[in-house]
C-alpha cells in the first residue's frame, strides 16, 4: 500500500499538470504558438541544464560500478535496437516509426529514478549510475532514430543519413549537456554557487513546462486514430521490457537500490523529453504525446506492481 500511494503521489501530479495545460489552452490563456516556443526553450536550455546537474552532482569515480553500469548500458542498447528493427518492419505508416521507437524505450529515469530511491532508502546513490548507463544512449539514439525515420531521412541514402545523424548528435543541446555533466562529474568540477543556482533553476523548469506544452498541444481526436501504436508502445514501456530484462538483473545478483533503479529504468513512464525531441526533430508529436499521457496514467499501477513483486520476493528491502 505504501508503494501504491507513493506511485500515485509521483505520477498523478504529472498527469494533472498535463491536464492543466490542456485546460489553459481551451480557455485561451496559452495557445499553439506558446507551445512551440516553450518546446524549443525546454529543448535548447532547460533539459540540458537538468541533465548536466544530474550528472555533475554525482561522484563517478567514487560510486562507479562497471558491472552495474554495463548491465544498464547493454539492456538499453538491446532494447532500442530490437524495438527499432521490429518497428521498421511492422509499422505501415513510416512517419510514426521514430516517435514509436523513442517512446517505447525512453523512461523518466533521471527524475523518477532519484525520487523513488530517495523515498524508500533516504539516499539515491545507485540512480546516477543507472542514469550514466542509460540516459546518454536514450538521447544519442533518439537523435539517430528521429533523423533516419523523418520524411527527409527516409528519402536520403544511408551515407547522408549517417552523416546527418552524427552531426545531429554533436549539435544536440541535450547530448551536449550530458557530455559536460560527465566531464564535470569525472573531474569533480563544481560551478560557482551563483551559476549552479541559475542552472538549477533552468533545469527545474524543464519537466513542468514540457508537461504544460504536452497538455496544451494534445489532440484527442488525432490520438484516438493512433490508438494501436500508442497501446503497443505503452505495453512495451510499462510491462514488456521489464518482464524480459528484470529476471536477468535478479539472476546477476542485483538487489535493493540497484534493482529498484533498474525497475525504474525499464518500467517507468515515457519521459516528456521524448515529445520535445520528436516535435523538434520532425517526428510524430501527436503519437509521442499520446504515449506519454497513457504511460503516465497507467504507471501508478504497473510500476507499483513491479515494486510489490520485488518486495514480495524479498529482492528489495
Amino acid at each position: 500500500m505504501d508503494s501504491f500511494i507513493y506511485s500515485l503521489n509521483a505520477t498523478v501530479p504529472v498527469f494533472l499538470i498535463m491536464i492543466t495545460g490542456n485546460l489553459l489552452n481551451r480557455i485561451g490563456l496559452i495557445d499553439r504558438h506558446f507551445s512551440n516556443i516553450a518546446d524549443r526553450f525546454v529543448f535548447k536550455a532547460c533539459l540540458p541544464c537538468m541533465l548536466f546537474l544530474n550528472l555533475a552532482d554525482t561522484n563517478i569515480r567514487k560510486n562507479f560500478d562497471t558491472r552495474y553500469v554495463g548491465y544498464c548500458f547493454v539492456v538499453t542498447l538491446v532494447s532500442i535496437l530490437t524495438i527499432w528493427f521490429f518497428a521498421r518492419h511492422l509499422i505501415k505508416d513510416k512517419s510514426m516509426v521514430g516517435a514509436f521507437v523513442q517512446c517505447s524505450y525512453r523512461s523518466s529515469a533521471a527524475i523518477l529514478g532519484i525520487a523513488f530511491i530517495q523515498n524508500i532508502y533516504g539516499t539515491a546513490e545507485m540512480a546516477p549510475l543507472m542514469i550514466i548507463g542509460s540516459v546518454p544512449l536514450y538521447n544519442i539514439f533518439a537523435v539517430i532514430v528521429l533523423t533516419m525515420e523523418s520524411s527527409a531521412g527516409q528519402n536520403a541514402n544511408a551515407r547522408t543519413n549517417i552523416r546527418k545523424a552524427i552531426k545531429g548528435i554533436f549539435k544536440n543541446p541535450i547530448i551536449i549537456g550530458i557530455f559536460l555533466g560527465l566531464l564535470a562529474s569525472y573531474f569533480q568540477i563544481a560551478p560557482p554557487q551563483m551559476f549552479h543556482k541559475a542552472i538549477q533553476n533552468l533545469g527545474t523548469m524543464a519537466s513542468p513546462l514540457a508537461l504544460i506544452s504536452i497538455g496544451a498541444s494534445f489532440e484527442g481526436r488525432k490520438a484516438v486514430a493512433k490508438l494501436k501504436p500508442t497501446a503497443a508502445a505503452s505495453f512495451l514501456k510499462l510491462i514488456g521490457l521489464c518482464a524480459i530484462f528484470l529476471p536477468l538483473a535478479v539472476w546477476l545478483g542485483f538487489r535493493d537500490q540497484k534493482l529498484l533503479a533498474i525497475i525504474i529504468m525499464l518500467a517507468s513512464p515515457c519521459t516528456p523529453t521524448a515529445y520535445i525531441m520528436a516535435k523538434n526533430m520532425g517526428g510524430d508529436g501527436v503519437l509521442a504525446s499520446s504515449i506519454i499521457v497513457v504511460t503516465t496514467f497507467f504507471s501508478s499501477i504497473t510500476l507499483t506492481g513491479w515494486i510489490f513483486i520485488a518486495r514480495l520476493l524479498e529482492l528489495i528491502k
